[in-house]
């Protein structure tokens, strides 16, 4: 692949670039780790280390409609979810989950990409948060004046 800009002529060979991205690909999979917990477990992890951020990949209207206390929505669906969750740090300890595993368990290529070191995920989603009988928190409707 050629390319001219400003009187200087790039070259490209697609084929080490294809390389270079399934390597850094690669590389990002092998330091993130995404472990599928019940929701007991992930109860349990959350009372025991209150620092593991709580990411909801579902849209922002069902989480209005319920969600994990302290949870933070970064729309799976969205555009930008790659780059919204790029923003985040990598270190951190995270729960994350859907409504009922699907989404979520698609997420996990772009954690294991960005190179996300520790990922909890919820594999039963928030049917199940909800079935194990644990409690969302519902956001007061907005008083308009």
């Amino acid at each position: 692949m050629l390319f001219r800009v400003r009187g200087l002529v790039l070259v490209f060979d697609m084929k080490k670039i294809l390389t270079l991205i399934a390597g850094l690909f690669l590389i990002g999979s092998l330091f993130a780790e995404v472990t599928d917990v019940t929701a007991e477990q992930a109860a349990a992890k959350l009372k025991e280390d209150a620092k593991i951020v709580v990411v909801d990949v579902r849209t922002p209207e069902e989480f209005k409609e319920g969600h994990i206390k302290g949870a933070v929505n970064i729309d799976f669906k969205s555009e930008d979810f790659a780059e919204k969750l790029g923003k985040l740090d990598r270190k951190k300890t995270y729960l994350m989950h859907c409504r009922s595993g699907g989404r979520s368990g698609a997420s996990f290529a772009v954690w294991k990409s960005l190179g996300f070191e520790k990922v909890l995920h919820l594999k039963s989603g928030a049917l199940g948060w909800e079935k194990a009988g644990y409690k969302f928190v519902v956001p007061k409707a907005e008083v308009k004046k």
